[in-house]
């Protein structure tokens, strides 16, 4: 008997599941929010150098006249962002005057910036334009590298010391540090708190999506999963509503991390995963949580009659020989974990790094970024409602492959669309960004139910290293554009594809039960006994009615 049996007797997806998960993802919505932010708190509104003075009133310093004097134009007939005049051209002020090799500098005295829609980002703050522009993406980089490190603490931390703990104390560190980054003076305590934001995005997702999975029956799991990219998509749209409100950056960033507060307080009150607690030998508590359970969905009595001996006997075959991982060599351990670890590693890194070379550049599509910001985010549900009927109905494996290669078509194809047919690239590549969201989070699906739950979160933790890696390598890959303008789409979508294809080699795990140990998936690759029972159950009768049995068999 499995585990899933025994939620399935305490009432399957019931009342408690559905406020457990509603608690877990109304986070998640809000921390897209910190994942995009930057889009509009890093945005770059139109500059130019500030004139030098030579005794002219300071009134006359952006009047157009003094402007087209003191600023010379680029080949589009627009000021340069970064020269300036040495000394004013008045004889440009005369209609059709033009002065060739007059000498230049750049902007010693500032910049000027057009404040109409974004009054204050960072970039105007702290002028990250022309020499230091690079600065800006350096923040990112920084955000994203805490989002790395993050990813490799928690995942391992979170396998030791349970999913609640790293969850609460990750709440509580993205409002302290949210709003640290929003009152603090100095570029650099910026980045260093963004950073500290970045490492409570992996502690976060991980362990949301991990109790939500095993606290979830089987047959609840897949819309389970698919709801958490549903709360991603609904922070992007969220972050535009909000960032069209409140223009100014550090008021911005106090609005999306202030709420964390709250979520740390009401997090006390999400009971821990009962899986992992019978994993660590914790049977009691594990007990109660399970009482609990039954209470909330309306099987008190089923719970009253729970004793440690009863829940042993569900789960005495899948944990007998569990042990905790302690090494990141356990994940290549044996040959079928190995293979799923490779793999998982292409997959997620080549997701990464695609999703995020679209996402996090909005300005290059020349619309309103808070136009592009909720189309990007709209785009998603349509495709993540096919992910969720093919991932039900068809399987995760084609699903996620099929996404991964249609993307990565999308993207190369996105090429071939001239530069003045704007909304048709946007649209385009909305909808590639949409599939590649939805893969995203069947990726997260598929990783946790293709992982063993001793070394669950640790394979999960590493995954995610991966994939920050290729948040990392996004604007590397950006940069390419310099020396050739296909390169970045090429490599976008080239990578995309290689992981449309390495998803095929792993295991299908559609209505299958979470396995707890390595050497239950040894057995599962190798078509043991046990898994051909299951699978034969499933078809056969309810899991609802196979734990209900086997409860009233064992008192």
């Amino acid at each position: 008997m499995a585990f899933t049996d025994l939620l399935d007797t305490l009432g399957g997806v019931g009342r408690f599941q559905l406020v457990y998960t509603a608690l877990l993802l109304l986070p998640c919505s809000l921390l897209a929010c910190h994942n995009f932010l930057q889009n509009f708190t890093a945005a770059v509104p139109p500059h130019h150098c500030q004139g030098p003075a030579n005794g002219t009133p300071v009134t006359t310093n952006h009047s157009g006249g003094w402007l087209r004097a003191t600023v010379p134009l680029d080949e589009a007939g627009v000021p340069e962002q970064c020269q300036r005049f040495t000394e004013p051209q008045w004889a440009l002020l005369t209609p059709n005057t033009s002065i060739h090799g007059a000498a230049t500098e750049g902007c010693e005295d500032g910049w000027v910036y057009d404040q109409s829609v974004f009054p204050s980002t960072i970039v105007t703050e702290w002028d990250l334009v022309c020499e230091a522009r690079t600065f800006r993406d350096l923040a990112q980089s920084i955000y994203m590298a805490g989002v790395l490190l993050g990813a490799a603490v928690f995942g391992s931390i979170s396998d030791r010391l349970g999913r609640k703990a790293p969850l609460i104390w990750s709440y509580l560190q993205l409002a302290i540090s949210g709003a640290a980054t929003a009152y603090f003076g100095s570029f650099s305590t910026y980045c260093a708190f963004r950073f500290l934001t970045g490492m409570t995005f992996s502690g976060i997702i991980l362990n949301s999506l991990s109790l939500v999975v095993e606290w979830m029956p089987t047959r609840g799991r897949t819309v389970a999963g698919i709801l958490l990219g549903f709360s991603f998509t609904t922070g992007q749209v969220i972050l535009a509503t909000v960032a069209y409100v409140i223009r100014p950056w550090r008021w911005l960033q106090f609005a999306v991390s202030a709420p964390f507060l709250i979520f740390f307080l009401y997090s006390w009150w999400l009971p821990e995963s009962a899986r992992w607690l019978l994993l660590q030998g914790k049977s009691q508590l594990a007990l109660q949580n399970l009482r609990k359970v039954a209470t909330l969905n309306g099987r008190k009595e089923e719970g009253d009659r729970l004793t440690k001996e009863v829940v042993n006997s569900y789960i005495q075959s899948e944990f007998a020989n569990s042990r905790t991982s302690n090494s990141i060599l356990d994940l290549f351990r044996t040959p079928t974990i190995r293979k799923v670890t490779c793999c998982l590693m292409m997959v997620w890194f080549s997701n990464s790094v695609a999703y995020y070379g679209l996402a996090m550049d909005l300005q290059k599509f020349k619309l309103s970024i808070y136009l592009v910001q909720v189309l990007f985010g709209v785009i998603d549900i349509p495709a993540m409602l096919v992910a969720t009927t093919t991932m039900i109905y068809v399987g995760r494996r084609a699903t996620v492959a099929s996404f991964l290669i249609l993307a990565g078509s999308m993207v190369i194809a996105n090429m071939f669309v001239p530069e003045d047919m704007q909304i048709l690239r946007t649209a385009q590549a909305a909808l590639g960004k949409g599939c590649l969201a939805s893969s995203f989070i069947c990726v997260y699906l598929f990783t946790g139910e293709l992982y063993p739950t001793e070394i669950r979160q640790m394979g999960m933790g590493f995954a995610s290293v991966n994939a920050r890696l290729g948040g990392l390598a996004a604007p590397l890959v950006t940069t390419l554009g310099e020396i050739s303008p296909v390169l970045p789409p090429v490599s976008f979508g080239a990578t995309s594809i290689l992981a449309g294809l390495a998803i095929c080699l792993l295991t299908e795990t559609r209505n299958m039960p979470l396995l707890e140990t390595i050497e239950a998936m040894e057995r599962r690759a190798k078509g043991g006994p046990s898994t051909k029972v299951v699978e034969e159950k499933s078809e056969e009768i309810s899991l609802q009615q196979m734990g209900a049995s086997a409860l009233k068999e064992t008192i």
